[in-house]
């Protein structure tokens, strides 16, 4: 097996340095950091992970809690989630996803063992109690997504307002004025107050009321078939709806089909639009939908630079980031029917 001194030769540093890489003890600069990450690859170094972290006092473990039970891991999730564990390995730690954290206790029991230096946290609502936990706790962490009050938290989160409003913008320019918006039905569920949806739901009635529009808001259960619902919902509720924003990926098939059976066609009758969503998502429907794709890659990113910042000692400033998702024309969207 490959020694220290060798990793130091082929990466040309000092043992010392690859000392301080391994161990996490000191900074180095990101060059130096990839250039002896890349030889421990190539050589196939392997350090003891427990003999280091008892040496540290630092696992480099950095825990990503993802509600998996309450919520399921959708494309959008996926996307932050290896966005975020290829950052944190260029950065000399692992990201762990951690299923099984849903309450403050669970969050209480995951930081007393010791298991994480720091904690990502997804599937934010607006009164987390896991967040509270933590600021209570005094553990490094940062949110992708935000709580009702997100002053004294760090987070990073997609800009459900601009988003929505990009939407209606697409939308009312191509002269619609009766618009639905379809989001998951949460009710009954611990995601209840989930923030997504509930920042995009207050959005959509603002920017409705604002444009003097006619706005409608169903819920879809889980897959194909909630979408199927939800359609059937909107036309009863709206019979002359000309535009639907959809927040649902894996409903989005089952909205389009429900509008078809509804007698409606899609963009001829009715325009679609899938928001939070992906080029890859709406290009699994018939026709391709019109999307606006969520920011995952780069949020994941930087939640982890976020906190690996925090817990090497760099800045103490709160991370405060919104980023809008960007519109992408397909073929679901069209001019209102006169």
């Amino acid at each position: 097996m490959a020694t220290m001194q060798q990793v130091a030769d082929r990466a040309g540093v000092s043992i010392a340095t690859v000392s301080f890489v391994v161990n996490g003890n000191k900074r180095v600069s990101a060059d130096t950091r990839a250039r002896v990450t890349a030889a421990m690859r190539e050589l196939g170094y392997r350090n003891n992970v427990v003999a280091r972290a008892l040496a540290s006092r630092r696992t480099r473990i950095l825990a990503l809690v993802f509600p998996v039970l309450e919520h399921r891991l959708g494309q959008t999730a996926l996307q932050f989630f290896t966005s975020a564990a290829s950052r944190a390995s260029e950065l000399g730690y692992h990201l762990v996803l951690w299923p099984a954290v849903t309450t403050a206790d669970d969050v209480q029991e995951l930081i007393s063992g010791g298991l994480a230096d720091g904690v990502v946290v997804m599937e934010v609502t607006m009164h987390d109690p896991r967040i509270a936990r933590l600021t209570e706790l005094e553990v490094p962490f940062v949110a992708i997504g935000r709580t009702a009050d997100p002053s004294g938290i760090s987070y990073v989160d997609i800009d459900f307002e601009r988003t929505v409003e990009d939407a209606l913008d697409h939308l009312t320019g191509l002269g619609h004025r009766r618009i639905g918006l379809v989001v998951e039905d949460l009710d009954g569920t611990t995601m209840a107050d989930y923030g997504p949806k509930v920042r995009s739901e207050a959005a959509f009635h603002a920017g409705i009321e604002r444009r003097g529009l006619t706005g409608t808001v169903v819920a879809a259960g889980a897959s194909a078939e909630g979408g199927r619902r939800a359609a059937a919902d909107l036309l009863a509720h709206d019979p002359d709806v000309t535009a639907a924003i959809i927040m649902k990926d894996d409903s989005n098939f089952g909205l389009v089909s429900g509008l078809r059976a509804g007698g409606r066609r899609v963009p001829e009758d009715v325009s679609v639009i899938a928001i939070v969503s992906s080029d890859g998502a709406g290009a699994a429907t018939e026709p391709v939908l019109t999307t606006l794709n969520a920011p995952g890659p780069e949020l994941g990113r930087l939640a982890v630079e976020s906190l690996v910042d925090r817990l090497e000692g760099g800045s103490t400033e709160r991370t405060h980031t919104l980023i809008p998702c960007a519109l992408h024309l397909a073929d679901s969207t069209a001019p209102a029917p006169a």
